[in-house]
């Protein structure tokens, strides 16, 4: 074990697990990472390895006597009714049966609804009634004569979740903790490995928790697809509610006039809302209007009654475009659906977490080392929501007069909930109580910034703060530094071009004809021979049934490369790649797909959208742009020879200085 690995087990026994056993456990359960840490905690939560490979056998076992699969529900009620009485773990709902006035357990794996649930329960469990709780129960099987007896009987229901904590333990072994190893601690108990992160992109990770500790926050992250948007609020937390943004109604979230019954913001901690981007996607408008009063004023409304809930709502949803495109031509917000990009609706919203600066997830980010079991953390940040230290940084900083009160609100909550999660004991150095406020300054400006753009009548906001010495210190967001000129817009400029770009006047016409290049023949380069032909257009087809191996994969995206360093960042590309799968062996098909998926991800990050499809009668091999040109390749991309992995040699890094194989490019002018 490493040395922080060491202390985290001294420091905090019992609690804490190692974090690639749950991988190691789950199998096919297709279960949250708390009910397995939770199992783990209980089993295997130890330094010594005898005693955690003895705590996996023991938790594998009750997985598989206890959990129950789908595929697998009616071998378990054959085993309730033969043994009369089973433990299983399932995912239980329960509604109010007003007809026969009583309550009703559903199981959603097991299949089974109409159990009969005591009220007692229901009183001491209420998530029962939103959205369900993994749960360990005892299932009772007794058949009767009568048609309507429901033969299944609940005999005990125990939610996976921790009973109780040391709160003051646990500030007392954090006072022993340097602040970079709290840090990588709480990284770790996420599931990431610290080292391969830096201090920003492990800071935007924990901003994440800040939900599950504040009351009312509210949180967006919009980004690429595949970051780990929503795994916290699906995994880490059995006080987090996770639905998909389309799903949800008034009567769900809110309130059900028509019996009375609170939605899901007054029972849960965290309600998120995933894939909630999307512009077309419809939003009921009622829906919209109580949500910005909720997100204001923590309160709705029921009839003529006004009800509180202090439920944190977080928004996350995938981008399309490249962070200088939407600059350049809309907002931050464009991917919302229209009732949500509103002005007035993401002025309530606290921080904007900026999504395409987190790392798309790769197998090795998951960390080996101990991390807190996940139920435990979250119970203390849990426990955590009634405090307050919003107003820690006064002794050292001030934020600006210019800052309006809901402009300070989502800072000051935001600094809190950081505090909270990196300083719970509330010792922290002057640095380190800054580093936060700029981040929680940074995340409220980008939102204020981006309403700017929508509704040019607000006012402008300087976003920065003053320290003891009366020093002015700005805060600008990183995109902000990055597109200088595409970031300071007041109004939507008009909407993208859609027509390729002409040819300036008097630039020179490109040769049309064919030309042919030697064996061995050096300085040439997709840049020369390629991308005179390629200015300009916003569609490009590339034909090319070779796109197989690894350099091949590597030469169309050093093409892809040439594409991105000549274009305007704030312009898109849409690139269509034609090629043939590779049929004579199934596990180099199955690298094929995977280069060409690197392919793809790496090249949106440049503003260019590779679409492939598959052809295996291709044969030609051709680039075709929309502005006319028509480029036939007799080899295709792949023209030049081996180049060695030698990052010290210029041929690895530069085309100009690989040495070519004979093959020759025909230029062709289709239309003018």
């Amino acid at each position: 074990m490493s040395e922080l690995d060491s202390k985290i087990n001294r420091l905090f026994p019992g609690v804490v697990v190692r974090k690639d056993l749950v991988k190691a456990v789950k199998g096919n359960a297709i279960v949250p990472s708390y009910v397995l840490e939770y199992l783990l905690g209980q089993y295997a939560a130890s330094d010594d390895e005898a005693t955690i490979q003895a705590g996996i056998h023991a938790v594998r076992r009750i997985l598989a006597d206890h959990y129950v699969h789908r595929s697998e529900s009616e071998l378990v009620k054959s085993t309730i009714r033969e043994r009369g009485r089973h433990r299983i773990i399932d995912r239980v709902t329960a509604t109010l049966n007003d007809r026969a006035d009583v309550y009703e357990a559903e199981f959603a794996n097991l299949g089974v609804r109409g159990v009969l649930v005591e009220p007692s329960t229901i009183k001491a469990h209420p998530k029962l009634l939103v959205g369900g709780v993994w749960c360990i129960c005892d299932i009772e099987y007794t058949h009767t004569d009568s048609a309507r007896a429901v033969p299944w009987i609940l005999g005990s229901i125990k939610p996976i979740q921790l009973s109780s904590f040391d709160f003051e333990g646990y500030l007392a072994a954090r006072r022993e903790f340097t602040t970079d190893e709290w840090i990588d601690l709480l990284v770790q108990s996420i599931g990431f490995d610290p080292a391969l992160f830096g201090r920003r992109a492990k800071l935007l990770q924990l901003i994440r928790l800040i939900p599950f500790a504040e009351r009312n926050y509210n949180l967006v992250e919009l980004g690429p697809k595949g970051t780990g948007k929503s795994h916290i609020f699906s995994e880490f937390s059995p006080h987090g509610m996770l639905i998909s943004g389309g799903e949800v109604t008034v009567p769900k979230l809110f309130v059900n006039n028509a019996n009375g019954r609170i939605g899901l913001v007054g029972y849960w901690d965290v309600v998120a809302f995933d894939e909630f981007a999307g512009k077309r996607k419809r939003a009921d408008k009622a829906l919209v209007d109580i949500m910005k009063n909720y997100m204001a004023n923590k309160s709705f409304s029921r009839g003529v009654e006004t009800l509180g809930a202090e439920a944190s709502m977080v928004f996350v949803g995938n981008t399309s475009h490249t962070v200088p495109y939407m600059l350049k031509h809309a907002d931050l917000f464009d991917e919302l659906p229209e009732s949500y990009h509103d002005a007035a609706y993401l002025d309530r919203l606290h921080h904007y977490i900026p999504g395409w600066e987190v790392d798309t997830i790769r197998g090795e980010m998951f960390s080996s080392g101990y991390g807190f079991v996940v139920d435990y953390i979250a119970e203390v940040l849990r426990s955590m929501r009634s405090m307050d230290f919003s107003d820690r940084y006064q002794p050292h900083f001030s934020l600006s007069p210019d800052i309006s009160t809901r402009d300070r609100d989502g800072v000051q909550k935001t600094f809190s909930g950081l505090m909270k999660v990196l300083h719970p004991h509330g010792e922290a150095s002057p640095a380190e109580i800054e580093e936060l406020l700029r981040l929680a300054i940074e995340g409220r400006k980008r939102v204020k910034d981006q309403i700017l753009r929508i509704d040019a009548t607000m006012a402008s906001v300087a976003f920065g703060y003053t320290d003891a010495g009366g020093g002015w210190r700005p805060v600008t967001t990183l995109e902000e530094d990055e597109y200088p000129e595409h970031y300071h817009r007041r109004s939507r400029p008009p909407e993208p071009r859609t027509e390729p770009r002409p040819r300036p006047s008097g630039e020179p016409a490109l040769f049309e004809g064919h030309r042919d290049f030697a064996e061995n023949q050096r300085g040439v380069s997709f840049e020369r021979i390629l991308l005179p032909y390629l200015r300009g257009a916003t569609t490009i087809t590339v034909t090319d049934p070779y796109i197989r191996q690894f350099h091949q994969a590597r030469n169309l995206m050093e093409l892809i490369e040439v594409l991105v360093r000549a274009k305007d960042p704030a312009d898109e590309i849409s690139m269509k790649l034609v090629t043939a799968e590779h049929r004579e062996d199934e596990d180099r098909l199955r690298r094929q797909l995977e280069l060409l998926v690197k392919v793809k991800q790496g090249a949106a990050a440049g503003g260019v959208d590779l679409d492939v499809s598959f052809d295996n009668g291709a044969h030609d091999r051709s680039i075709v742009t929309d502005t006319g040109w028509r480029i036939v390749l007799g080899r295709g991309l792949d023209v030049f020879q081996h180049v060695s992995s030698d990052a010290f040699d210029l041929a690895h890094r530069l085309q100009e200085y690989r040495p070519v194989r004979a093959f020759g490019v025909t230029y062709v002018r289709e239309r003018r």
